[in-house]
């Protein structure tokens, strides 16, 4: 019979500190879905007791629906959708040219990407909203999805012009000689490789996209029913007080897909990291 090792005192006070960091890094979640299940006056009253007397589900109904936040779902959805495809397809076909071809003023051209890459998005919401009003697109879906997905997307680009300067030229090179042309080899061969990034790329778009507050509040100011999951926790901010425990409700509605799809997605995403870096 082998005999069980028994861990070094060390291991012992790892493993406990690793538990205390991983009950406060939960914890707050643990609370927002508690505080979910109270009603307002409970949420104070009861400080960090997660336990609510009753649990209050009819906040999620008042949520969903006299709030309006079913609406707000779709939204969201349909505008995160068109952002990840927008960005994925710009930022593949920019990443490729910047990666694969020289051509006069290219450093100065990733120079200014890298400087536009540190301003903070309230310097240019203004000229944007100014360009979607005149292209009559300022109170659609897609125009908040033009917002957001338009922009500079300097990371992505970076990550796939750094991917696609790896790739050997003769994959170029051999589907050229098969009759292809040069958009047949970026869709059909280079993108298609170029999965890693991809993976990557959709993932921090989609959180980014799902989670966006200032340009989509901006773009749909003059209609509330193009409101986003992020805007419309304002509804729950009145003029005679703050619906918490609704406004807590809307908050872990709008989290239960973000971590479907952390735990569905998480492997892939260390995966296409992963092999980013080995290429």
């Amino acid at each position: 019979m082998t005999r069980l090792r028994r861990p070094s005192p060390g291991q012992v006070v790892t493993v406990v500190l690793l538990a205390v960091l991983g009950g406060l890094w939960v914890y707050p979640f643990a609370w927002l879905v508690s505080a979910s299940l109270k009603s307002s006056p409970e949420i104070f009253g009861k400080g960090l007791d997660l336990m609510p007397d009753e649990p209050a589900w009819e906040n999620y109904a008042r949520a969903w629906t006299e709030v309006g936040f079913a609406t707000y779902f779709v939204n969201t959805t349909i505008i995160t959708l068109g952002t990840v495809l927008l960005v994925v397809v710009r930022s593949a076909l920019a990443g490729y040219v910047l990666g694969r071809y020289d051509f006069i003023g290219k450093k100065l051209l990733v120079g200014l990407f890298l400087v536009t890459f540190f301003l903070p998005e309230g310097y240019s919401i203004i000229p944007v909203t100014q360009l979607t009003d005149q292209l009559r697109l300022l109170n659609t879906h897609a125009g908040v999805i033009l917002g957001l997905g338009a922009g500079g997307q300097i990371a992505s680009t970076l990550l796939y012009a750094g991917y696609f300067r790896r790739l050997p030229k003769e994959l170029e090179e051999t589907a050229r000689l098969d009759g292809a042309g040069p958009f047949t080899v970026f869709f059909r061969v280079m993108l298609p490789l170029a999965w890693p990034i991809t993976a990557t790329v959709v993932i921090l778009t989609f959180l980014y996209a799902w989670n966006v507050y200032l340009l989509p509040l901006v773009f749909t100011l003059s209609d509330p029913g193009l409101r986003t999951l992020a805007v419309g926790m304002t509804v729950f901010v009145g003029e005679r007080g703050t619906d918490w425990s609704g406004m807590a409700a809307a908050a872990v509605i709008s989290l239960v897909p973000v971590i479907a799809i952390f735990v569905v997605l998480q492997r892939k995403f260390v995966d296409s990291i992963a092999g980013a870096v080995k290429q």
